[in-house]
């Protein structure tokens, strides 16, 4: 299972960098990024976002994740 979390890690790294997207704090499975949105990696392919405490959505697709997040 820990190696799910690290492929799923290295994909949403991938991801944030590609969309230019900060990265403020990196805890384990969960990556802090600007405008104070945590994505939880639950396994290689699904991440849970959330803002201030609250979920927001899962995703399964980085591309929406990341859009998501440069929305604001």
């Amino acid at each position: 299972m820990a190696r799910l979390h690290e492929v799923g890690k290295e994909n949403l790294l991938r991801a944030l960098a590609a969309y230019e997207i900060a990265i403020v704090k990196d805890d384990g499975n969960h990556v802090y990024t600007e405008a104070e949105y945590c994505v939880e990696i639950e396994s290689d392919s699904l991440y849970r976002l959330s803002q201030d405490g609250y979920v927001i959505a899962p995703y399964d697709n980085l591309d929406e994740l990341c859009s998501m997040i440069k929305m604001g």
